[in-house]
């Protein structure tokens, strides 16, 4: 293995099976957090097995050669820790935190169910019920499931634009062998970031990540399909009391440099109480309860939204008052609102790195995105660096492109994808 110690508390390792591990020492913390980040999501997926890497993370947990699910459960709880895991559309995560002392076992069950997993037929069975029971639960929840059509509409046809959670159909149908064909290929050594914060010993970590991730497959993982953004529209007409709505535009991946004017200009336009579409929509007219924007990077490209949930008699006049304010964006940006906004920014950085587990999950993405740990004064150097100008550049970037419009519930007083597209225009 090769090794670089930088002076810095962040230390890296790449293992010589591809395995990355990185580390960063925090003073005055008795815990630490540890995960295994796996380059691989949703939009790794084929048609065929769509929903199997969220499958994959349920099964994770349902036992290995060595343990059985309540096992599993009973070891990291015996301890105090936490033991969770999530899917997203490019990774797949797992992790634990434990006392310091524990950080042994968080390494070892964490590699244990990431090498040794037996999918045993009944507790596949079992989580396969489970998922179902998700996916009907997200269905029903109309200011959830708007989002993933929001996405399909955005990317039709395509793996990223397919729901996390697969459909009930491919789940009820998928098969053993779809998972573990699909954990072989995707869950390669060279593929994945062991990330640890907290009270630890660098060298303590690599040694217990050797170990316990050495089964890893070493062949390289298969690459995501390009992203293509197509835009269109989704509606769906049901007897809910609100219609919810999601606009949405292309955007920038990870590493464009709109990527931090984008990013302010969220907040500034959506991103709390002060900003333009919570002090207009809300606060002035009171159109609706929730509405907020969102900058949604990925490491080809992105979608910018705007969601808003309004009763029907209001629907009307809300699309017009969002639409006006994605125009006055584009040319009339003030330092004072780019300063909070920026502000925010920053704050939600400098407080999420108190965090043992949010340093781990930033680490291993920044592995992952950038292919290096990037320092947080880079980060803020780049924040501060945001003009009014360049703001105003990625609204107009945005808000000029084919939009994408998803809307759920009483539908008949939004207008249609031509309309919004014609008003954007003009």
């Amino acid at each position: 293995m090769s090794a670089s110690a930088p002076a810095s508390a962040v230390r890296l390792t790449r293992l010589r099976s591809g395995l990355t591990v990185v580390t960063e020492r925090m003073e005055r913390v008795e815990t630490v957090s540890l995960g295994a980040y796996v380059g691989a999501g949703s939009r790794h997926e084929t048609a065929a097995e769509n929903g199997v890497s969220h499958f994959l993370e349920h099964m994770a947990f349902k036992g290995t050669e060595r343990r059985s699910a309540a096992a599993i459960a009973e070891e990291i709880e015996a301890v105090g820790g936490h033991l969770n895991a999530y899917t997203a559309r490019e990774q797949t995560a797992y992790y634990a935190k434990v006392l310091k002392e524990d950080t042994a076992l968080a390494a070892d069950i964490i590699g244990d169910i990431l090498t040794h997993s037996t999918f045993e037929p009944e507790e596949l069975e079992r989580e396969r019920g489970v998922i179902l029971q998700e996916i009907g639960q997200a269905n029903d929840t109309p200011d959830d499931i708007i989002f993933d059509r929001f996405q399909e509409a955005a990317y039709p046809g395509q793996p990223i634009g397919r729901p996390v959670l697969g459909l009930e159909a491919g789940i009820k149908d998928m098969p053993r062998k779809t998972l573990t064909g699909y954990m072989g290929r995707h869950y390669a050594a060279g593929n994945v970031v062991v990330a640890a914060a907290g009270a630890l010993e660098h060298a303590a970590v690599v040694e217990l990540v050797a170990r316990h991730f050495a089964d890893l497959p070493a062949d390289p993982a298969p690459a995501a399909a390009p992203a293509s953004y197509a835009g269109g529209e989704f509606r769906e007409t049901r007897d809910l009391d609100q219609v919810h709505i999601v606009l949405g535009f292309p955007s920038v991946g990870y590493g464009d440099p709109d990527y931090y004017p984008t990013l302010l200009l969220s907040t500034l336009l959506g991103g709390g109480m002060s900003s333009r579409l919570f002090q207009e929509v809300r606060e002035k007219r009171g159109l609706v309860y929730a509405v907020y924007s969102f900058a949604s990077p990925f490491m080809d490209g992105g979608l910018f939204g705007i969601y808003a949930g309004t009763g029907e008699s209001e629907a009307a006049e809300l699309m017009p008052v969002t639409l006006e304010e994605l125009r006055k964006v584009q040319r009339g940006v003030t330092e004072a609102e780019l300063g909070r906004a920026r502000a925010q920014v920053k704050a939600s950085l400098l407080m999420s790195l108190e965090s043992t587990g949010s340093r781990c999950e930033q680490l291993a993405r920044q592995l992952q995105v950038f292919g290096r740990v990037v320092p947080t004064a880079e980060t803020v150097a780049k924040l501060n660096a945001v003009t009014v100008a360049d703001v105003e550049r990625a609204a107009g970037r945005h808000f000029r492109a084919a939009p994408t419009l998803a809307v759920l519930g009483p539908t008949d007083r939004v207008p249609g994808l031509a309309a919004v597209t014609e008003t954007l225009a003009a």
